[in-house]
């Protein structure tokens, strides 16, 4: 089967598409590595992208979490960079988690299945820190009265406040005394919100460190661990190397993942919704200590990852729901706010490319006629 795809350089090319590749469902999840997929949330093709509140397309939503679960892995929902300050308010984030903990409830335990995002993004404008003390409050006994666990996720609000790390261990400090199960603290970096630069006090990363080392230490018996999103895999290592027992390290790094796992990383990744059952199948041949399979497996999806996740990076949501559309998972490739149109034809065309080379087009026939249309839109008939 082939079909024609625009290149980097403007030309048309012919490609030829590869057999699917049949992933096994496991039994069970991985043994050695905790996994987390921050999904993606699909959009209502029929909503209107400009309305304050955003159209959901609850079905298909919750089928590409249910997917995500037949493969083993957990879903952090209502994420920041997945969902929230890019379209998706704290209203429809409550609701988004509310179903979504509802729906774990048939695979396993909603607590331990579904990590929902906590903020301060229904409080734009706060005055103080006590406000975003608050605010995360709030957002903490909405999430936990789902069932679902919790990412205590950045806040722009503190990091417009923040005067240094004094201010960041206070906020954090009080908003922990008030879980009732360990959360996860999630660094994000200003490559995915530029919003965050100097989080925890410090332009410099190492001194940052320090700050939020001191509150897990402060707080161990409340935190499970952290997610970092820094795409700085020496940073990682040493600050893994530096957590307290029992206090996980959940790589949010798409661009070296397989290795950071491999050394000891949890992981809470965007490009995992996409790369689901070829991740289900590595992990588990990690579990064997099978790394020439793990290795083989997972190469060509960093290359499918890197460029989906390629700068302007916030923008890699329109990857994710590109491949759930080609994949079937969702019948229509339309985002919240519009973002599909955040990513050029070149730039989806190499991602079809990448994702059927990593076999990941569960279905070539589908997925052809769907890129067929999407080009024939452009221009570009077949």
């Amino acid at each position: 089967m082939k079909i024609v795809l625009p290149a980097a350089d403007g030309t048309l090319q012919p490609y030829q598409i590869s057999p699917p590749r049949g992933w096994p469902r496991p039994e069970g999840p991985p043994r050695s590595r905790v996994v987390y997929a921050a999904a993606h949330v699909v959009a209502d093709p029929m909503g209107d992208p400009a309305a304050p509140v955003p159209a959901v397309d609850w079905d298909s939503t919750l089928r590409v979490r249910r997917h995500l679960w037949a493969y083993g892995l957990r879903v952090a929902e209502a994420m920041d960079t997945a969902q929230r300050n890019m379209g998706l308010d704290w209203t429809a984030a409550r609701e988004l988690a509310k179903r979504s903990a509802d729906a774990a409830k048939d695979f396993g335990d909603p607590a331990e299945l579904v990590a929902a995002g906590v903020g301060t993004d229904h409080a734009p404008g706060a005055p103080d820190l006590d406000a975003i003390v608050t605010a995360y409050s709030q957002q903490l006994h909405a999430i936990r009265a789902t069932e679902a666990g919790v990412v205590l996720m950045a806040s722009r609000e503190l990091a417009a406040l923040a005067r240094g790390p004094e201010d960041y261990l206070k906020v954090y400090g009080a908003v922990l005394g008030q879980a009732d199960r360990p959360v996860i603290v999630h660094w994000l970096g200003e490559m995915f919100d530029p919003a965050l630069a100097g989080y925890w006090g410090s332009p410099d990363i190492w001194r940052a460190a320090e700050t939020l080392l001191q509150l897990i230490r402060e707080n161990i018996a409340k935190i499970d661990g952290v997610k970092v999103s820094l795409l700085d895999a020496q940073h990682e290592v040493a600050l893994r190397t530096a957590l307290p027992a029992g206090v996980r390290l959940y790589t949010g790094d798409d661009f070296n993942y397989p290795s950071l796992i491999a050394s000891g990383s949890h992981a809470l990744l965007g490009i995992f919704d996409a790369i689901a059952p070829a991740a289900s199948t590595a992990l588990h041949a990690l579990d064997e200590g099978d790394m020439l399979s793990y290795e083989e497996i997972l190469a060509p999806t960093v290359t499918l990852s890197r460029k989906i996740f390629e700068a302007p990076t916030y923008n890699y949501k329109t990857g994710l729901a590109f491949l759930s559309w080609l994949a079937g998972h969702q019948d229509a490739f339309v985002m919240i706010r519009g973002a599909q149109a955040a990513r050029s034809l070149p730039h989806l065309a190499e991602v079809f490319r990448l994702a059927d080379s990593a076999g990941l087009l569960p279905d070539p026939d589908l997925s052809v006629r769907r890129m067929s249309a999407l080009l024939t839109q452009y221009g570009i008939p077949q």
